[in-house]
């Protein structure tokens, strides 16, 4: 049976040799995992001791993905309201995985990348037909 914890006690694991997270109401101790994750450590420690359901699922991570996290368990969290109020918990801020990029320069990135390919090719036109 798993071990149920506390908010708190999840929270208190938020280091590089200490992690811990939530996902659908499980804890995952995902200390040992830290270097092999493929998204990069960065992404995992963002949202150390806290709920990260919402960003795993925005990943889509895959069935295996599932089944490397199932062998991290190590307990539940204390109940759906546990979960919820995370984010309000004193010291414990979510953050997304991008959050250190701004969604608007995501576009404007893609706009400027169309904008140089459609500049080359005029220039590519214009001088064949000279």
């Amino acid at each position: 049976m798993a071990h149920t914890l506390t908010l708190k006690e999840i929270s208190q694991h938020k280091t590089k040799d200490d992690l811990w997270l939530i996902i659908h109401n499980k804890v995952y101790d995902v200390t040992k995992f830290l270097d092999e994750h493929p998204g990069g450590e960065d992404v995992v420690l963002d949202l150390a001791g806290q709920d990260a359901s919402s960003a795993y699922d925005d990943v889509g991570h895959s069935d295996e993905a599932g089944e490397v996290l199932s062998t991290l368990q190590i307990g539940t969290a204390g109940d759906s309201a546990t979960t919820t109020t995370l984010s309000s918990a004193p010291g414990v801020t979510q953050t997304s995985p991008t959050s250190g990029i701004p969604s608007g320069a995501v576009y404007l990135g893609g706009l400027v990348g169309s904008l140089v390919a459609v500049g080359l090719y005029l220039n590519f036109t214009t001088q064949v037909g000279a």
